[in-house]
C-alpha cells in the first residue's frame, strides 16, 4: 500500500489560471495542466529567488519533494511555451495558508506564511482571546483541495 500523498502549503491561489499563444485559436491548441503546487514551486524557486531547501520548507515538504515537483513543472512550461501550447493551472493536493485571523472582540492580524507550517494561532496577540478565526483568503472558497487534472475531485 503506498503512503498517503502528503498536502502542500500554498500561499494563495494563482490570480491569472490560463495561458495561450496569440493568435492561435482555442479549439486547434493541445493543452498542459500545471498543478497549483509546481505553479507554487516555480513562484518560490525562480520568482522569489528561494534555495530549493528554503522553498521546499515553505511547502511542507522534503527537498527531494520539491525538486521533483519543480522539475516537472519547468519541463511543462518550457514544452507549452517552446511548442505552443496552452498552460492550465489547476489540480493537485494542497492546502492555502491561511494568513489572516480575527479574535472574538474584532481584533484583525496577519501571520507570516512561515509561522503558519506550525499551525495556526491559539490566541489573539491584542488580548490574548483564545481561538481565533481565521479569514478566508481572496480566491476560490476551499482551504484543503485535492483535484483531479480536470479539475474534478476524485471519489472519496
Amino acid at each position: 500500500m503506498p503512503r498517503p500523498r502528503k498536502w502542500r502549503c500554498v500561499s494563495s491561489m494563482p490570480s491569472v489560471t490560463y495561458f495561450k499563444p496569440a493568435g492561435i485559436p482555442m479549439r486547434v491548441l493541445e493543452e498542459i495542466c500545471l498543478s497549483v503546487d509546481e505553479a507554487e514551486a516555480l513562484r518560490l524557486k525562480d520568482l522569489e529567488g528561494l534555495e530549493q531547501e528554503q522553498g521546499a520548507e515553505k511547502m511542507g515538504i522534503s527537498r527531494p519533494t520539491f525538486q521533483r515537483i519543480l522539475a516537472a513543472a519547468r519541463k511543462k512550461v518550457t514544452d507549452g511555451l517552446l511548442n505552443g501550447k496552452a498552460i492550465r493551472i489547476e489540480g493537485g493536493s494542497f492546502e492555502l495558508a491561511l494568513r489572516r485571523f480575527r479574535c472574538a472582540q474584532g481584533h484583525e492580524w496577519d501571520v507570516p506564511f512561515e509561522a503558519m507550517l506550525g499551525g495556526p494561532p491559539e490566541a489573539c496577540p491584542s488580548c490574548d482571546e483564545p481561538n481565533p478565526v481565521p479569514l478566508r483568503p481572496p480566491g476560490p472558497p476551499c482551504v484543503r483541495a485535492q483535484l483531479t487534472q480536470d479539475g474534478s475531485q476524485p471519489y472519496r
